[in-house]
């Protein structure tokens, strides 16, 4: 097998394939040759050629979303990695476990204007685990430079001897590095950041191991949660008659269904999902926004809890934020084994362990249900709220309101739901959806830079189909994510084009304005259909429900190609569609 002749880049490669990982996604470079050509080599890993560095970190980043396990990227020196940022500030606040691995120049060749070179030293400083800077064995340092030594090492004997040892120490410097990086990757499932001094020449191979780091296994000390403070727990909550558990983004299957189905039956317990929280049972509210929104004060005084329990990733509903930031209950408790986010400027529990471990001290302590009307008063508003958006989809016109209804009823069981950031998530808000499906969306800093990119990450690891729902502005922001030899053809975009960013239609502000227009709603009339033909996507358009419907008849079954179906709707009417709906559903 071939191998890189350089000992650093030998000693990376070899202690991420003692940890496991297994997909590296590179971009192509010089300085990173190394690496390239260590990884590439090797039938262990699987590589991926992103030449677009934010579009790699993304796609990078829909990979892990998926095994749950570190994802590599590997880049050149300069600005290469800067672009990988958006996706590092996803990572991190999604729990997405990534590992950069970013070739740099030698430490005397920085900030003296050399070519391609930046301060790659903690560049993510704000949004990373751990930020590995690893250093050279021997750097051929300007020829004066032995002049500031002490005479007493001058002798050949002595700086040779002074030269092994610093080697040695050196080696076991970047080895200790290299394994705190990856093995925090792994326990905290979050990006990290590995730099890696090149010398050239950077080409150079060998058919045999100069190297055998040392691997440092992490320990993961299981934490059992205190008897006194499940105690603690059990007496509130047994003294409470209004509990309500609040649900964010969450991979799907990690809460017991029997836990769930103890939740349901609880009168005095409501259970608030959203789409990204993949936990379904009929007795959950599911739509918040369609719950709530219409509330007056005497409502939301009848809903505010006594006792708030949130798990999962970050919140999409505004509504539901502004309600508990308002009403805010007299217990907030969170639980996550690293994260608390006081979002309700409430917080007066950090729970560290995952729901199951939590529900599971808990539940089996209760020999009672609190008596209560809570759930039936939810209850009753949900029917009404159902009711009423049956009746308002009835006689709504074709907007982006009616397209999201008719798409979503029509996805494929056991399919894998990707959806855009600002509309496209918050339209799914508002709908019921199969339980056997498996929603995502990059939540952790709700950008629209990555969308399609993660979306295709997603899918090349999955063999269910894949579906992304993305609005016009999303798409064509992330278009280079087309550019990629990896899309598998069970791929599906349903691109709704509405000519411009239609979210800040429904937002406060001046409309129908040539300034808004152009600075904030961004107008256009760009299609996807070239993209489409350059990039082998099949393509289809609808512009009416009765096209909407005729296509959607045979546009999830196999193909020879990914797919492509956009969906044009009225700019100036959808607004008024979803704003009218709040209306007629009060």
């Amino acid at each position: 097998m071939l191998y890189p002749k350089n000992p650093l880049a030998q000693t990376v490669i070899q202690l991420c394939k003692a940890k496991n990982i297994q997909h590296i996604v590179i971009s192509p470079g010089s300085r990173n040759a190394p690496l390239t050509i260590g990884f590439t080599n090797d039938p262990f890993f699987t590589c991926y050629s992103i030449v677009d560095e934010r579009c790699a970190g993304f796609f990078a980043l829909g990979i892990a979303q998926q095994i749950e396990r570190p994802v590599a990227l590997v880049c050149t020196s300069g600005s290469a990695l800067l672009n990988y940022y958006p996706a590092i500030a996803e990572a991190f606040y999604s729990d997405i476990p990534l590992v950069v691995l970013s070739a740099d120049r030698p430490r005397y060749l920085i900030g003296i204007g050399d070519g391609q070179t930046i301060n790659q030293k903690d560049v993510y400083a704000n949004h990373i685990l751990n930020s590995a800077n690893l250093k050279l064995n021997f750097e051929n340092a300007p020829k004066n430079s032995n002049e500031t030594e002490p005479a007493i090492i001058r002798s050949i004997e002595n700086k040779l001897e002074r030269m092994l040892g610093v080697k040695q120490e050196l080696d076991d410097e970047n080895e200790t590095k290299i394994n705190t990086a990856l093995n925090k990757a792994i326990s905290l499932n979050g990006p990290v950041h590995i730099n890696i001094p090149f010398e050239e020449p950077l080409y150079e191979t060998t058919d045999k191991l100069t190297v055998e780091p040392k691997v440092i296994e992490f320990e993961t000390k299981k934490k059992k949660i205190d008897d006194f403070f499940i105690q603690e727990c059990y007496d509130d909550w047994n003294t409470y008659s209004k509990k309500m558990i609040l649900v964010g983004a969450n991979q799907p299957n990690k809460v017991d269904q029997h836990i769930l189905d103890e939740l349901a039956k609880d009168n005095s317990v409501i259970v608030f999902t959203e789409t990204t929280s993949n936990i379904h049972n009929k007795q959950f509210f599911n739509s918040i926004d369609k719950m709530i929104a219409p509330l007056t004060d005497e409502g939301f005084q009848a809903l505010q809890p006594d006792i708030l329990v949130t798990f999962g990733g970050l919140i999409v509903s505004k509504k539901i934020k502004g309600f508990l930031r308002k009403f805010q209950p007299k217990h907030h408790w969170h639980i996550d084994k690293k994260n608390a986010n006081d979002t309700f400027f409430c917080l007066d529990k950090h729970i560290e362990a995952t729901p199951n471990q939590f529900f599971n001290a808990l539940l089996p302590r209760l020999t009672h249900f609190v008596k209560s009307d809570y759930k039936p008063f939810c209850n009753d508003i949900k029917l009404l709220r159902d009711e009423k958006h049956q009746e308002y989809l009835e006689q709504v016109p074709f907007s982006d309101f009616k397209v999201f209804d008719t798409v979503l009823k029509v996805l494929p069981e056991q399919t894998i739901l990707q959806l855009g950031n600002s509309s496209a998530v918050r339209y799914a808000q508002l709908f019921d959806l199969k339980k056997t499906i498996q929603v995502f969306c990059n939540r952790g800093t709700s950008g629209i830079d990555g969308s399609t990119s993660t979306a295709i990450g997603c899918a090349k690891v999955h063999k269910k189909q894949t579906v992304f729902i993305t609005g016009d502005l999303s798409f064509f922001y992330d278009s280079n994510a087309l550019w990629n030899n990896y899309i598998p053809n069970h791929f599906r975009i349903i691109l709704i084009n509405n000519q411009g960013g239609g979210i800040f239609r429904i937002l406060p502000g001046h409309k129908n304005t040539k300034k808004f227009d152009t600075y904030f709603e961004t107008t256009h009339n760009l299609t996807a259909k070239q993209l489409c033909k350059m990039y082998e996507f099949e393509y289809d358009v609808a512009a009416n429900e009765r096209q909407l419907k005729t296509q959607l008849k045979t546009f999830f079954e196999e193909s020879n190609q990914p797919k492509l179906l956009e969906i044009f709707t009225p700019r100036t009417l959808n607004d008024d569609v979803l704003l009218d709906y709040f209306k007629f559903i009060k």
